[in-house]
């Protein structure tokens, strides 16, 4: 079976809650965030990840292996956003552990500069489950299971922090295009 085919536009996002009266709207992609960033700068257009950042109530979650080189992709993509004045203050990280122990020290460290930076920084731990049975609950380890409620609960505290709480309510679609007559 195919995946869906989804718009790639984020406003195309916002617009399907829009219709479907959600609050909330997880869009999970695989975005070359700095790349994107650089190349709308180099020729002077608004990029996808600025439309991403733009929405109303986005939380963007940047998500990276927590090796030395994921983190180091991930500070250049940070620093690539706070260079484009885009909010950090909404962003929320997650660090997805590549097998048991404790992070390497350059992990660490990163972890240390993006928490000033972000709204959050949560560890996800490794799960071999994840891997062969994917995300059935019943399957997954404690840790992992409490990884995934910081998460949200860091998403939804940055979503308070930037726009209040309650939060407002769920957008409205945009009208219908009248006919040409």
């Amino acid at each position: 079976m195919q995946p869906l085919a989804l718009p790639e536009p984020p406003a195309a996002w916002y617009q399907l809650a829009a219709i479907g009266g959600w609050q909330a709207v997880i869009a999970d992609t695989v975005h070359p965030l700095a790349h994107d960033i650089l190349a709308a700068r180099c020729s002077d257009e608004l990029g996808q990840t600025r439309g991403w950042y733009e929405l109303p109530c986005s939380v963007p979650v940047l998500c990276a292996a927590a090796t030395a080189d994921g983190i180091q992709a991930l500070q250049q993509a940070v620093m690539a956003l706070h260079a484009e004045g885009l909010p950090l203050n909404r962003t929320v990280v997650v660090l997805v552990a590549t097998g048991d122990g404790r992070p390497p020290a350059p992990v660490r460290a990163g972890a240390t500069m993006l928490t000033a930076r972000t709204a959050a920084v949560v560890h996800l731990p490794y799960d071999p489950h994840i891997r062969a049975h994917g995300l059935m609950a019943a399957r997954l380890r404690t840790r992992t299971r409490q990884a995934a409620a910081q998460i949200t609960g860091a998403v939804l505290a940055a979503a308070h922090a930037a726009w209040g709480q309650p939060l407002p309510d769920a957008p409205q679609p945009a009208p219908l295009p009248s006919p040409a007559l």
